[in-house]
């Protein structure tokens, strides 16, 4: 244990044991509570290590006594004296420091408190979310904020241990860059040397990272700061941590298998209580994981999967089902799928029109439901419409059983997958189907390599423009006229498939990365696909363009999200909960007030002026 004792204290506060009995001790911090019985006063001192019960009493230690009786929570103070075994009966097997107490002799009030704006010493108190951000200095010092940025910090160190092991040099990577397309919009600073220009903050050291292994660093990692300007939600803040680590001479599987490895041992050094449900992690394809869970970051730790009814329905090249949305749907080459909420047949009618409301929301058309009440016995407002043996068929393919509710879907692919799949997520949320201490961690793999955008007629890249092609799809890499200026989506490209992967932990993406292109040529040939010229192509990409000229070796990584991978293995639903200072929905700073305007003096010096801004107040 590392020596943490200074004038102010001889050990810390989560330090004294049975075996300091009769020895003289100094510890300082907080005042937790105070309780005052007369003759004897109890402070009970907290820092981050933990908590010692201190006791002045009145006759042993006149002045300390008069100086405890005035102090009250969240001073800071200095307690000196010398450490006492508590009786039996007093004995808090709550606390680590339970079996003694300090008998002071001397008590120092360092710094004074205001009473703070919450209530520090209740651990379970509820408070809103903007008055703890506003005082998050103080929200730390509450023993919940400080546990989870306490498991941040051996989530980190784990994870510096594991990559130094095995070879891995960490580099910084610098956070004034140029912008380029990254998915998301760059922030951009206004560069004063050189008025009129400005830098990006990076989205992720994507080509950098790249541009080491052309280097020949080899095997590179980064805890990496990055910015993004997007609408923020429960797992994206404007700037976040992540992961970054890229290695050369790899395929796809050294790359899955390092992480797979790597991620494994730093769970269990991060929170050794908690279960990884499978290992190896389950492998599953861009396909399966959208046909089975509705989406590509599936919670495996719950089954509820989405089923095809469309042959019990007579997929729409047999006789009709009878209900008319059904055969519709299936006959204009759709699809008609189904999950099945178990012990849900009871539900109230208020209760399915909520659900019916969520798959609006979501992009259905609608919601269709059968309560299985019982062998044989189906209600629901389509069961007079639908065919004995539809009916019957639909039960047998969805395995519903007495209790259950099924839930349809009429719609195209990825509209029925993507609405079941948000179906399937709050409903295994509501009724509880996932184990809270599992770990189901999974990987996502072979993604199309290109997502057709009919907005602007191109194809993007369904992750970043960099990533390589599954080595016998690339003849696909080409457009159905021949000239890569005319794209469609009925070009070849639409069915190549990436050397993509993702890692998914509970339901949450934490990571996604691929073997990248290394050629020169095939490079041009994906930036073109998604619509760049030759001379776009250099002042976007020209460092990355040019270097590879000089020999880039087979190459690929993963970049994973350290605030996400916090916030599951804290079991918390949002990533400001494992970050010391996060900012609000709005993209607001409460404790710092920021953004603000600048000072007029800053923007002439840049050369700078805002046109069409209202002013703050007006905003607000």
């Amino acid at each position: 244990m590392a020596d943490l004792s200074t004038p102010y204290r001889t050990h810390t506060c989560g330090e004294l044991r049975p075996t300091h009995a009769g020895s003289a001790a100094r510890l300082s911090g907080w005042v937790h509570r105070r309780r005052d019985h007369g003759h004897l006063i109890f402070l009970d001192l907290r820092d981050r290590h933990g908590l010692t019960q201190v006791v002045v009493d009145e006759e042993e230690a006149p002045d300390a006594h008069a100086v405890a009786s005035r102090v009250r929570s969240e001073y800071v103070v200095m307690a000196s004296g010398t450490v006492a075994p508590r009786d039996a009966d007093k004995v808090n097997p709550r606390l680590a420091t339970g079996e003694v107490e300090l008998r002071a002799t001397d008590i120092s009030v360092l710094a004074e408190s205001k009473t703070p704006p919450f209530y520090i010493n209740e651990p379970d108190a509820p408070i809103d979310e903007p008055l703890r951000l506003k005082y998050r200095y103080l929200d730390i010092r509450r023993e919940p904020m400080l546990r989870r940025l306490l498991l941040r910090d051996r989530l980190v160190q784990a994870i510096r241990d594991v990559h130094h092991a095995n070879g891995f040099v960490e580099i910084e990577t610098p956070d004034l860059i140029k912008s380029t397309p990254e998915g998301a919009r760059d922030f951009i600073v206004p560069s004063r040397l050189q008025p009129g220009s400005v830098y990006a903050l990076p989205q992720s050291p994507q080509q950098l990272k790249q541009l080491l292994m052309v280097a020949g660093v080899d095997r590179y990692f980064q805890i990496a700061r990055c910015f993004r300007d997007e609408d923020l939600r429960g797992d994206r803040q404007p700037e976040f941590t992540q992961l970054d680590l890229e290695m050369s001479f790899v395929d796809e599987a050294t790359v899955m298998a390092f992480v797979e490895a790597m991620a494994i041992e730093v769970t269990r050094a991060t929170v050794p209580e908690r279960l990884i449900r499978e290992t190896p992690f389950p492998r599953l394809t861009f396909g399966e994981a959208t046909e089975r869970y509705g989406t590509d970051k599936p919670d495996v730790r719950f089954g509820m999967e989405l089923v095809d009814i469309g042959p019990a329905l007579g997929g729409g090249a047999g006789e009709p089902s009878g209900f008319r949305v059904f055969d519709e749907t299936l006959a204009a080459g759709e699809r008609v799928k189904a999950i099945v909420a178990p012990g849900m047949a009871s539900a109230s009618r208020r209760e399915t029109d909520e659900l019916t409301e969520a798959a609006r929301r979501h992009g259905a058309k609608g919601l269709a439901h059968l309560a299985v009440e019982g062998p044989g016995d189906v209600r629901g407002p389509i069961v007079k419409f639908l065919r004995a043996d539809a009916l019957r068929g639909i039960i047998e393919r969805t395995r519903a059983e007495a209790g259950d509710l099924v839930l349809i879907v009429a719609d195209r692919t990825d509209v029925a997958n993507d609405v079941l799949g948000r179906l399937r997520t709050e409903l295994g949320a509501r009724l509880g189907l996932a184990k809270p201490d599992e770990l189901a961690y999974c990987w996502v793999h072979r993604f199309p390599m290109y997502q057709w955008d009919a907005e602007n007629g191109r194809w993007d890249a369904t992750h970043n423009p960099f990533s390589g092609v599954v080595p016998e799809d690339e003849p696909l890499l080409v457009t159905a006229s021949g000239d890569p200026a005319t794209p469609s989506p009925a070009d070849p490209a639409g069915r190549a498939r990436a050397m993509q992967f993702d890692l998914a932990l509970n339901g949450w993406e934490i990571g996604g990365g691929s073997i990248r292109i290394n050629r020169v040529d095939l490079l041009r040939q994906s930036f073109a696909l998604q619509g760049y010229s030759l001379d776009r192509m250099r002042n976007l990409f020209g460092a990355m363009l040019e270097a590879f000229e000089y020999g880039a070796p087979p190459h690929g990584g993963i970049a994973l999200g350290i605030d996400r991978w916090a916030a599951v293995l804290a079991d918390q639903p949002t990533i400001r909960e494992v970050m010391a200072f996060p900012k609000t929905q709005s993209g607001s700073d409460l404790m710092l007030d920021a953004p603000a305007p600048p000072d007029p003096a800053q923007f002439a010096e840049l050369g700078l002026r805002t046109v069409g801004v209202p002013d703050r107040a007006t905003r607000d």
